[in-house]
Formats: structure tokens, C-alpha cells, sequence
């Protein structure tokens, strides 16, 4: 049997107070986050943006613990993984691949041609593609496969998304059907799917599937709730995260969940649909201002699915899809990145914002905004990486 690696995308994110300003450097300073018409200002506004916003930044980390767990999870995950693995006889070693933070995706490509790996599998850890995270993620790690030779010739199987996996379904209903019972009302709970939001013009102009999918995986789990349950629960998707002038995918999660408060709902079960790891933007986003929000709103009773982490049933079904993509046929990095064909990435010009034809801006949140605006939002806090979490 073949020495299989199995490479997990994540975003990244400052495990230290300290690490808060270099994180944000490291972030700007990548020109796949602006695209500046004189290269050579690349750097001076990465250190100018780090500079401003560090404090801020900081004092966000600190009301969740002084730093993001979410290397430390996504570490978790990788070794319950590759422990189920093991026990079904494959021959997995797996490897973290952050997009933004450490490990950065070069120390995984390091460590996978240190340990003879003989084929790789790529799994993101975002159940639903986007071009904004999963796609951002393939791109980087084919510049790397294509500048390495030794890398470039390992057998590659990438999954582009699982959001209507039946091991994921079934962990994420048997998280949210514990929260419902606890509940004052369970048949009448709410339940509020909050997902994180992306440009609605990255679904209808540039192709992204990431509605499509996130509304087809939240159907799949009130389906699965209902035949757990023996009730169907009302039920709400929303979108959260939004910045700039550009129109996001909608209902944004504040006006909906205003709604819910006045329409008299007092049992909220709040789902963090698109994330499954406890991080920033389900520890301070959702726990402490969509709280304060509901709250303010009329709702008495707001209960938090928890994110999937380590949930055995989870954890089954990463292993499930790892030895299904195995048993399949190879599927490279531009295959799982792939969009319509139809579809023109635009502006084309190398120093435009938004899309061009080689990449995406960085996990889509500065598509179409103006560079003075978006600099006045970075430096009154309501700016991309609020949007994302990461402030």
C-alpha cells in the first residue's frame, strides 16, 4: 500500500498577541490581498496597515483568550485523522496547510517530500467551495507543485468540497438536535444557520457555488433533524461578515436575527454553518455581538451549536472521504479550482482590484472596493479582516 499524505487547508490565524501585528503584515504584504499599480508600495502599506490596526486587532484576541485556537484544533483534527486511518490499515500521515499563518503550506510541502510520501490527498477544511477559501488554497498550493519538481510528480486527488458528505451531515445534526432539546420549546425552536457571507457578485458573475452549496447542505441537515427528531423545527439562513459598498449575499445575520426578536422568537439555536473549528469568528462574531444582538432583539434563550472540532462522528466521516477520493481517479489542483467557462474574471489589467486570470484576491473581501475606502475601513475597524474574523 502506497504512503498516502493528506494535506488540510486552513486560513490561519495569530496564536499569541504578539503574533498580532507580523500576522497582519504577513497578510498585506502578499500581493494577492491588494494588487497595487507600483509593486514597490507593496511592503510600506502592509506595515502601515499592521501598524494601524494591531491594537484593535488585539484587543479582539484577548476577549476570546489572547489568540486564535485555531492551529491548535486544526493540529487535533489532523491526528484524530490520521489515528482512524491507521486503524482502517491505510498508510496516512497527515499535514496542516495554512493559507496565511503557521504552517504556512511550504512547510507542509517540505514535510511531505522529507517523509517519502508516494501520493497525496488535499482536504479543506471548508465543507462548501468558494473561490474565496477553498479555491484560494488550491492555487497556492499549485504554485508551489509547480515550482517543485519532486512535489509535481506525486500522484494528487483533491476534494473540492463535502457539504453533502453523509458523515458531516450526520455530525453536525447530531450537534444541533442536542441543542434543540435543551431548548424550552424544542419543536418550536429556531434554528439559525449563520454561514459565512461572500460578494453576491462572486455567485452571480464570477460562478462561485458557495450559495448553492450552503443552502443545499442546510436543507440536507433539517432533513436529517426532522427524521431524528420526529418534528420539524422553523429554520433560517443567513449571512454574516459583510463589508463595503458592494451587496453581499443576504439576509445579513444582524437584520435577521432583529427579525426573529420581533416576529417573538425565544429559543434560538444558533448553527455556525460554515466553520468547524471553534475560532474567532464563532468565539467573539457569534458568542459575544450576535448575542448581544438577539438579546437586545427579544430572544431569551440564545444556545450555540458548538463547532465540529473532534467530534467522532466528524472525524469518521474526514476519514470516509479520504479513502473515498483514494479509490477514485486523480483530481489535480486546477481541476478542483476549477469555474464555469463561461464565466470572465475581470478587471484583466495587473494592477486591478478583484479578478484577474491567474488568482483570486485574497479569500474575496476586497472584490470591487475602491483603495481609499478600503483603507479608511481598515483603519476604523469595519474592514476585510473584521469581516473574516481575524480582527
Amino acid at each position: 500500500m502506497a504512503r498516502v499524505g493528506v494535506v488540510l487547508l486552513n486560513l490561519g490565524g495569530p496564536e499569541r498577541i504578539q503574533d498580532v501585528g507580523p500576522f497582519l503584515y504577513n497578510l498585506f504584504a502578499d500581493p494577492e490581498i491588494i494588487r497595487l499599480p507600483i509593486p514597490a508600495f507593496q511592503k510600506p502599506l502592509a506595515w502601515l496597515i499592521s501598524t494601524l490596526r494591531s491594537g484593535k486587532s488585539q484587543a479582539a484576541y484577548r476577549s476570546i483568550g489572547g489568540g486564535s485556537p485555531l492551529r491548535r484544533i486544526t493540529e487535533q483534527q489532523a491526528r484524530e485523522l490520521q489515528s482512524t486511518l491507521r486503524l482502517r490499515g491505510v498508510d496516512a500521515t497527515t499535514y496542516v496547510a495554512m493559507r496565511y499563518w503557521h504552517p504556512f503550506t511550504e512547510s507542509a510541502v517540505a514535510d511531505i517530500k522529507a517523509d517519502g510520501v508516494e501520493e497525496v490527498v488535499v482536504l479543506p477544511l471548508y465543507p462548501q467551495f468558494s473561490i474565496s477559501t477553498s479555491g484560494s488554497s488550491f492555487r497556492e498550493l499549485q504554485r508551489l507543485r509547480q515550482a517543485d519538481p519532486a512535489f509535481s510528480r506525486l500522484p494528487i486527488r483533491c476534494i473540492r468540497s463535502w457539504y453533502d458528505h453523509h458523515g458531516y451531515i450526520e455530525a453536525m445534526g447530531g450537534l444541533i438536535a442536542r441543542q434543540i432539546r435543551a431548548a424550552g420549546d424544542p419543536a418550536g425552536a429556531h434554528v439559525f444557520f449563520s454561514a459565512h457571507g461572500v460578494p453576491k457578485s462572486y455567485v452571480e458573475e464570477a460562478g462561485d457555488p458557495y450559495q448553492r452549496e450552503i443552502e443545499a447542505c442546510t436543507l440536507l441537515i433539517m432533513q436529517r433533524l426532522e427524521r431524528e427528531l420526529g418534528h420539524t423545527n422553523p429554520h433560517t439562513l443567513a449571512y454574516q461578515s459583510r463589508v463595503g459598498p458592494v451587496e453581499w449575499l443576504k439576509p445579513y445575520t444582524e437584520d435577521a436575527l432583529h427579525e426573529l426578536g420581533e416576529a417573538g422568537v425565544k429559543d434560538l439555536v444558533v448553527v455556525p454553518i460554515s466553520f468547524v473549528s471553534e475560532h474567532i469568528e464563532t468565539l467573539e462574531e457569534i458568542d459575544i455581538e450576535y448575542r448581544e444582538i438577539a438579546t437586545e432583539a427579544g430572544v431569551s434563550n440564545f444556545l450555540r451549536v458548538p463547532a465540529l472540532d473532534i467530534d467522532p462522528t466528524f472525524i469518521a466521516g474526514l476519514a470516509d472521504l479520504v479513502q473515498e477520493a483514494m479509490a477514485g481517479p486523480e483530481v489535480n489542483l486546477d481541476q478542483a479550482a476549477e469555474l464555469p467557462t463561461r464565466v470572465k474574471l475581470y478587471p484583466q489589467d495587473k494592477w486591478a482590484w478583484g479578478w484577474n486570470n491567474s488568482s483570486e484576491v485574497w479569500n474575496g473581501r476586497l472584490a470591487m472596493v475602491g483603495f481609499s475606502a478600503f483603507l479608511l475601513e481598515l483603519i476604523s475597524g469595519h474592514g476585510p479582516l473584521h469581516a473574516l474574523g481575524l480582527l
